[in-house]
C-alpha cells in the first residue's frame, strides 16, 4: 500500500480561521486595518512566511518578515491552544492507516511549533510521528521540497507516495514530486482549479463530501512498488 503524506491545515484540522484571526492581528499591528477573509483565502496552501512576505510588499510593513513571523506564530499558537479541531472523517482515516500499519507523515507549510501545539492539542500526535515543516526545507509549496523530505524520512520512493491535501499549491507540489493526490478542497469553489485536474481522488464538496472508507479504499486499491 501506497504510504500517505497529509497536509495539516484545512486537511486534517480546521485551522484556517485561526491563521487568517492571528494574520489579521498582527497585520493589525502594523497598521493594516482592513484585511478581510476573502484576501486571507487567496493564501490558503501557502506558508506563512511566504504569505507575510507578500503582504509585506503589498501594504508597505517596514517590520522585517521574521519580526512578522514571530508575531503570528505567538498569535496563532495562542488561538490554536484554545481551539482547533480535527474533521471527523480525517481522523477516522488516519486511524485506519494507523491500524493498518500504512506509513504516514504530516507535511505543512506552517511552523514545527504550530504544528507540534495543533497535533499534541488534537491528540493525532500519537498517530502522526513524522512530521516535515516548511521551515525545515529550501522552498514551502508549491515547490515538492516538503513532500519530498517527508518521503525521505518516511523511507518511502515519491512514488509510492500520495499527498492529501485541501489546496492547489498543494496538489501542485504533490505532481511536481512524482506522488499521487487525494484531494479535499477547503474552499469548494476551488475545486475546478487546474491544479486539481490530475488527482487522483477529488472530493468536489470538500471536508463535507469526504469519506474515511471511500478514501482508504482508494489508497488500498494502489500498492506500493
Amino acid at each position: 500500500m501506497l504510504s500517505v503524506i497529509f497536509d495539516l491545515d484545512g486537511t486534517l484540522v480546521d485551522s484556517e480561521p485561526n491563521y487568517y484571526e492571528s494574520g489579521r492581528r498582527t497585520l493589525e499591528r502594523h497598521g493594516v486595518t482592513d484585511f478581510t477573509w476573502e484576501e486571507h483565502s487567496r493564501f490558503i496552501g501557502i506558508g506563512t512566511l511566504e504569505t507575510l512576505e507578500v503582504l509585506r510588499e503589498r501594504y508597505g510593513i517596514e517590520a522585517p518578515v521574521e519580526q512578522l513571523l514571530a508575531e503570528q506564530n505567538a498569535a496563532y499558537l495562542e488561538l490554536a491552544s484554545a481551539q482547533t479541531e480535527a474533521f471527523p472523517e480525517m481522523r477516522k482515516f488516519v486511524e485506519r492507516l494507523h491500524s493498518e500499519g500504512v506509513p504516514m507523515a504530516v507535511a505543512s507549510g506552517s511552523s514545527r511549533e504550530a504544528i507540534d501545539a495543533v497535533l499534541a492539542g488534537t491528540g493525532l500526535d500519537a498517530l502522526l510521528t513524522t512530521v516535515v515543516s516548511a521551515e525545515e526545507v529550501t522552498h514551502g509549496k508549491p515547490a515538492p521540497d516538503v513532500f519530498l523530505e517527508a518521503a525521505r524520512r518516511l523511507g518511502s520512493d515519491p512514488a509510492d507516495c500520495v499527498v492529501v491535501e485541501d489546496a492547489a499549491p498543494g496538489a501542485a507540489a504533490a505532481r511536481a514530486a512524482g506522488m499521487g493526490c487525494l484531494a479535499v478542497p477547503y474552499v469548494r469553489t476551488a475545486a475546478g482549479d487546474p491544479a486539481f485536474i490530475g488527482a487522483g481522488l477529488l472530493f468536489r464538496g470538500g471536508q463535507r463530501e469526504f469519506s474515511a472508507e471511500t478514501a482508504y479504499e482508494w489508497v488500498s486499491e494502489h500498492p506500493a512498488a
